[in-house]
């Protein structure tokens, strides 16, 4: 009698043949726990300084009192990019700021600006090119890619790089819209690999149900020459590495309101 109520205390699961109503009992192995998911990295990033924020609006406020002013030389002119032949120097003025293009080969390159490699993304913006077309278009020549938006009486408050939503041209063709976006994890961990990256290009491992098989995410980054023209134009120069650009930068991005 002992052993009979022993044996009825072993736990035991119940199933049903298919076959026939009579019940009968069999020990179900417990499957193993999982183990747990990586920790994410900490990000490290810092927030950029304010000081040349409020430079960059002081040196605003002094170019538009100068625009006021009547020309009085118009024989004096300022050099530009590209000007008279392809080995013009190329001289620039404005704030240089550090560029990372990155995604997956088959997905959409997007655009990042630092005011350094350690401080957080103050600017993101995905592009409608795939990121291996970019890299086929800029190994051919000299890219210009410019992002135009409408001219309104409402965005007169806000610099054309808030803008949300631009139309993108690459090289004088159409190729989509180009969407201003906050700084996802994703891109906090990119940046984060890359912070003692200055410049250069390369592969990171990505996710193989992006991308095939391997996850290609390819990164290039570069220093940019952030020129402000007006209200309504602001342009982005990538700079050589021995910073002279002799034949024009090899990219440029063109912000214009129409």
């Amino acid at each position: 009698m002992e052993e009979s109520r022993s044996a009825s205390n072993t736990p035991q699961s119940v199933y049903y043949s298919p076959r026939s109503s009579t019940a009968s009992t069999r020990t179900v192995a417990t499957p193993p726990t999982p183990p747990p998911l990586p920790t994410p990295s900490k990000i490290s990033l810092v927030q950029p300084s304010q000081k040349k924020k409020h430079k960059t609006k002081f040196i605003r406020a002094v170019r538009s009192v100068f625009r006021s002013f009547p020309i009085l030389a118009p024989s004096c002119k300022f050099p530009t990019p590209g000007g008279d032949g392809p080995h013009r120097a190329v001289n620039l003025s404005g704030t240089k700021v550090c560029g990372t293009l990155f995604g997956y080969r088959k997905g959409r390159v997007s655009l990042s600006l630092q005011e350094n490699p350690r401080c957080l993304p103050s600017f993101v913006v995905e592009l409608s090119m795939q990121t291996g077309v970019l890299q086929r278009e800029m190994a051919a020549g000299m890219v210009r890619i410019a992002l135009e938006c409408e001219r309104r009486p409402e965005k007169d408050k806000i610099t054309i790089m808030e803008e949300p939503l631009w139309t993108m041209f690459c090289n004088g063709k159409k190729v989509g819209y180009a969407v201003k976006r906050e700084a996802t994890e994703e891109d906090l961990h990119v940046m984060e690999l890359l912070k003692a990256v200055s410049m250069g290009a390369g592969v990171l491992l990505g996710r193989s149900d992006v991308d095939g098989g391997d996850g290609e995410f390819s990164y290039m980054r570069a220093h940019f020459e952030h020129v402000v023209g007006s209200k309504d134009s602001e342009t982005l120069y990538m700079l050589s590495p021995d910073g002279v650009n002799n034949c024009g930068p090899e990219l440029t991005i063109f912000f214009v309101r129409i």
